[in-house]
């Protein structure tokens, strides 16, 4: 039996993992702590096989002033956990990073494909963050404390945060929608969590790239979306000539329509992890 340490008591990840391995109850033990005080650092992890780190920072605020509390958050509290859990002889400690080290997505109308060469290049001070915790942990590695990284991209499920409720509820309550040909890599939390079982099981250190077997198309999504509210939206080329103006000066354009896939021979794994394809994650999502 695993014995598993998850950081970050009521995160989506988190609670989300817990949940799916819940199937499995003779091959793992879930404990879950908070980070959000110091009473933490007084607790052994003695005796856990794995630390799951999902504490992080990612939907809130992104004004200048808060790009200290990233740093501490996503960075600092990361590493220290890092450094416990190894005192502490755990053996695979897993971190959730993002593929927002790469930076942000292209424009509309322009590929952006990450292969195993890309060099990250964050664009804000929350993928710096991100990709300065990675590198930190490296720096902890041994044989016997493996560090798994996960570069997810655009994770989805219900009750997910981000950008996929505010498509729900677009597609909820629009007659119309822009038909914006564009590829996006996503990762159902189904996905992602099965997956993090397989990098448990197998005792996994080194940077991964989950995501789903399909890229999506954001107004693909939507459509799929109303259609599971038994809604119908048209979807319209008529809006792409002014949403393309738009996007030129509005960053959340681009997150919307704009283009960021993993290539997919950075995601295949020895062992099948995609549970969901795209209807199917929609459906469990939304009904």
């Amino acid at each position: 039996m695993k014995k598993i340490l998850i950081t970050g008591a009521n995160s989506y990840i988190g609670t989300s993992f817990k949940k799916w391995v819940s199937k499995f109850p003779e091959h793992y033990s879930i404990d879950t702590i908070s980070l959000r005080d110091d009473r933490w650092k007084e607790m052994s992890f003695e005796g856990y096989d794995v630390v799951l780190h999902t504490v992080g920072i990612a939907h809130v605020d992104a004004r200048q002033k808060m790009e200290p509390i990233y740093y501490k958050v996503n960075r600092d509290l990361a590493i220290e956990a890092a450094k416990k859990a190894k005192c502490d002889s755990v053996k695979q400690f897993i971190f959730m990073s993002s593929i927002i080290v790469y930076g942000d997505s292209s424009r509309i109308n322009k590929p952006r494909v990450i292969n195993k060469s890309t060099i990250p290049k964050p664009a804000n001070f929350y993928g710096d963050s991100k990709l300065q915790a990675e590198q930190g942990l490296n720096r902890l590695k041994s044989n016997n404390f493996k560090v798994a990284i996960i570069r997810p991209p655009m994770i989805y499920g219900r009750g997910s945060k981000g950008n996929y409720p505010k498509l729900s509820k677009l597609a909820r309550i629009l007659p119309l929608f822009p038909d914006i040909d564009n590829e996006r890599s996503m990762l159902h939390i189904d996905n992602l969590c099965e997956f993090i079982r397989l990098i448990i099981d197998n005792e996994e250190d080194g940077l991964f790239f989950p995501q789903n077997n399909e890229y999506v198309k954001t107004s693909e999504m939507v459509r799929l979306i109303a259609e599971m509210h038994g809604k119908k939206i048209l979807l319209t080329k008529v809006f792409n000539p002014l949403i393309i103006v738009l996007s030129r000066k509005i960053r959340l354009v681009n997150k919307v329509f704009g283009n960021l896939i993993y290539e997919k021979s950075m995601s295949t794994y020895k062992e099948d992890y995609s549970i969901r394809n795209l209807r199917e994650s929609i459906i469990v999502t939304e009904k």
